[in-house]
């Protein structure tokens, strides 16, 4: 499904760029082709659609974030209290759209957003993700320690050298992947070993 809907957005873009080549922003070549080409109804129609499918999709990721924010970091941070009332879960909910919000309104650029978030998600979370399913003796120290390194390096890079290049994902999978064995392996190092003696049968 996802590599369908990225085709979909290729070849409406390439369609742009044949019927519209005047087009002065290539953010609004979906809704310049619906207006252009398609019929009044037909047109209404599509756009609406292409509204609702944008509205579910952020609702959905941002109650996801709230969720992750209220149920697992915020508890973590203090010291395993969590949120019990439904007002503290909206309050996070707007605390996300409105950071959603800011961050919408600082890049301007559908490309430059998607390649800043595909680059924090591969870069942060394909090697804990995997590393969880795969190794058996991977940690959570070591996936979250995978994660910062992960993200911090694919942001170095991007401010190093810019969005378009392929060094952010490539540096950050790396780093993401050497940190998430080796701190994965020295905490394991580092935890006592019980029942040596216990387990062997006495005589």
């Amino acid at each position: 499904y996802c590599i369908v809907y990225g085709l979909v957005g290729a070849l409406s873009g390439m369609t742009a760029r044949v019927l519209l080549p005047d087009l002065d922003n290539v953010n609004n070549a979906f809704a310049a082709i619906v207006q252009a080409e398609l019929p009044a109804g037909i047109r209404g129609l599509v756009i609406a659609a292409a509204l609702a499918a944008m509205m579910s999709t952020a609702s959905a990721a941002m109650l996801a974030s709230s969720t992750v924010l209220a149920e697992d970091l915020l508890p973590a941070l203090r010291g395993g209290r969590g949120f019990t009332h439904v007002r503290s879960h909206r309050l996070m909910t707007l605390l996300v759209g409105l950071a959603t919000l800011g961050i919408a309104l600082v890049v301007d650029d559908v490309l430059d957003a998607l390649t800043c978030a595909y680059n924090l998600l591969v870069g942060g979370m394909l090697v804990p993700i995997l590393g969880a399913i795969w190794w058996r003796r991977g940690t959570t120290t070591g996936a979250i320690a995978s994660m910062l390194l992960g993200c911090a390096t694919a942001i170095g890079f991007m401010i190093r050298d810019g969005l378009a290049a392929n060094t952010p994902i490539y540096a950050s999978l790396a780093v993401s992947a050497v940190s998430f064995i080796i701190v994965s392996l020295m905490g394991q190092a580092a935890a006592p070993v019980h029942g040596d003696s216990s387990s062997r049968s006495t005589p």
